[in-house]
């Protein structure tokens, strides 16, 4: 029986499988505190990178059958800070179709007055509504809303059994980094498209065409390919990208952010 949809997640599946039972060793075993708030500074960065894993997750399934895609999303969500569907509602059937309008983008970077937000005041913003407007669109969505619902009451009611046991580890671990990956995947979102006011989609995001920032975000560099064929799997992105790469003005192509821009890209 086959399990994945495409054989280019087996590898990624199984390294932030792998990372999360190291998160759970540590939990269960580290007495020593200092041991513990390492191992949570030492996975803050691939963490961080989960979140574009988990973003491609929630654009198309990385498994076939149901079962095994709730389980990886507890484990995003205990990673990232975002619960199964919450990316769904609020950035597939939300942003995506409405990134060009910002009266009705849900991760709008502009302001009441038509200026552009500040990467902090944009942050803040995104993450102090992202769930209340996930709620919102999910009110057009019921089938996507009930399962928002569901899978958020699991991984809360598994954070607060990890909470009960060992609270200390637990805030390590789990709490702290989920809110950080939470707070960063909106940060990110900042340089996706801030500043591109058009109703042309080849000038409405920017690209990276970095190859380690690609590599460790599953090609979200690709991003105008992304967001004109937003069902299109991650691993076909290039493909696609080749094929619009002279339709996107120069100045949409832009450096990776701080580690990646220190790593060669060629």
């Amino acid at each position: 029986m086959q399990l994945f949809r495409y054989k280019e997640d087996r590898l990624p599946t199984f390294l932030i499988t792998a990372l999360f039972l190291a998160d759970m060793l540590v939990y269960f075993y580290a007495q020593n505190v200092w041991y513990v708030i390492a191992w949570m500074l030492f996975a803050l960065a691939p963490k961080a990178c989960i979140c574009s894993w988990n973003h491609h997750h929630q654009h198309l399934p990385t498994f076939i059958q149901a079962f095994p895609n709730r389980l990886l999303e507890i484990i995003y969500a205990l990673h990232t800070g975002i619960t199964t569907n919450a990316w769904v509602l609020h950035h597939v059937l939300g942003h995506h179709v409405n990134y060009l309008d910002q009266n009705k983008d849900e991760s709008g970077w502009k302001r009441k007055d038509g200026s552009v937000m500040n990467v902090f005041e944009y942050t803040m913003t995104i993450a102090a509504t992202g769930y209340v407007r996930a709620y919102e669109v999910g009110k057009r969505y019921q089938r996507y809303q009930s399962l928002f619902f569901s899978m958020s009451t699991v991984t809360a009611l598994i954070l607060a059994v990890l909470l009960y046991l060992n609270w200390l580890n637990a805030l390590i671990v789990f709490l702290i980094p989920m809110l950080a990956g939470y707070v960063i995947t909106c940060w990110h979102t900042y340089y996706h498209h801030a500043g591109l006011d058009t109703d042309d989609h080849h000038e409405a995001s920017y690209n990276i065409m970095h190859k380690w920032y690609n590599r460790f975000t599953g090609n979200l560099g690709y991003h105008t390919a992304h967001h004109m064929k937003m069902g299109l799997h991650w691993s076909r992105l290039p493909e696609y990208h080749a094929q619009i790469a002279d339709k996107i003005p120069k100045q949409y192509f832009v450096e990776p952010c701080i580690p990646f821009k220190w790593l060669p890209g060629e």
